[in-house]
């Protein structure tokens, strides 16, 4: 008796549901992706081996650059509005609804306080242009030191970091750091690039 033949189908694979899959995943990650936010300057820190990291919230960032110039930046749009209207009043500049809106979402800034309300007034592709002078830090005007205190009276739990350039001269990170110990400030953080820890260790 002859053998039936089973007629061979070849397997197919729906690739319907991970294509689906695929734009889920793409979906959910766009979705939750925090960019880092555009700063005024961009400095090259130096490295280290330290694997402490800063917290996601709540910090000030004093930014100090290659031509010494000191930036200061922090987060959190209510603690802005508030700082911004601590320092209206103590260095007699008012500031409108408009600027304030637009102080509330800028990164960080390197101007002094009498020319921030020209700055805020600029449009924003003029302003990134803007070539800054930065944040007065000598004993005569020390706007630095009256940006920390009033934003640590603003919001307490603020933890401070200084983020220095590979290049920024010795004296200048010094002078940061006597204005934070001048405002009771004897912990901060220094932001660095990770490297390899050595072998050896």
């Amino acid at each position: 008796m002859p053998k039936v033949k089973v007629k061979r189908t070849k397997p197919s694979l729906d690739m319907t549901p991970m294509v689906d899959l695929a734009f889920l995943l793409v979906t959910f990650f766009m979705l939750t992706t925090k960019f880092a936010p555009e700063e005024s300057v961009v400095v090259d820190t130096p490295s280290s081996v330290s694997e402490i990291k800063l917290p996601e919230i709540n910090v000030i960032t004093i930014t100090v650059d290659n031509n010494d110039r000191v930036f200061f930046g922090v987060d959190g749009q209510q603690t802005k509005e508030a700082l911004l209207s601590k320092m209206s009043g103590k260095y007699g500049v008012n500031f409108n609804e408009e600027e304030t809106k637009t102080f509330t979402l800028l990164t960080n800034f390197g101007v002094p306080v009498n020319q921030l309300k020209s700055y805020l007034a600029m449009e924003p592709n003029s302003r990134k242009n803007v070539n800054q002078p930065g944040i007065p830090i000598d004993s005569t005007s020390n706007e630095l030191g009256d940006w920390v205190l009033q934003t640590r009276l603003t919001n307490p739990q603020v933890v401070i970091a200084i983020k220095g350039d590979n290049d920024v001269s010795y004296k200048t990170i010094q002078r940061v750091i006597q204005i934070l110990q001048d405002k009771k400030v004897n912990r901060f953080n220094l932001i660095t690039d990770m490297e390899a820890r050595p072998s050896n260790l």
